[in-house]
């Protein structure tokens, strides 16, 4: 894959997951205002737990590397994408690191 279809790649699925996010979780959580239930509701039956719990994990997986790679590669700015990585969810905050990890590393003499 080239670096440009790469780059549009991550671009088109931030936007799609937001999109969808503010399609379909905003306005319920509008109209009802509660946080914490709309957190658990994610936990109703075993299917959705299952889903909840792989997001926990690769939300821990993706603060995992972005603390590392922030040592050990002087990548900046990922705790943003751990931020988004909550709201509106780690889709977008995983693109986004790959897209600024693949900025910072450009010009570096690391391999990316």
């Amino acid at each position: 894959m080239q670096q440009t279809h790469f780059r549009l790649a991550l671009w088109a699925i931030m936007a799609g997951f937001t999109l969808f996010f503010m399609a379909v979780v905003v306005p319920p959580l509008w109209a009802s205002g509660d946080v914490i239930g709309a957190f658990a509701a994610g936990f109703v039956n075993p299917y959705a737990a299952g889903y909840a719990t792989d997001v926990l994990f690769c939300w821990a997986a993706l603060a995992a590397l972005v603390i590392y790679e922030a040592k050990a590669l002087q990548i900046r700015h990922g705790w943003i994408c751990l931020l988004l990585g909550i709201v509106p969810g780690v889709a977008v905050g995983m693109a986004l690191y790959f897209l600024l990890r693949h900025r910072q590393l450009s010009g570096a003499e690391i391999p990316v």
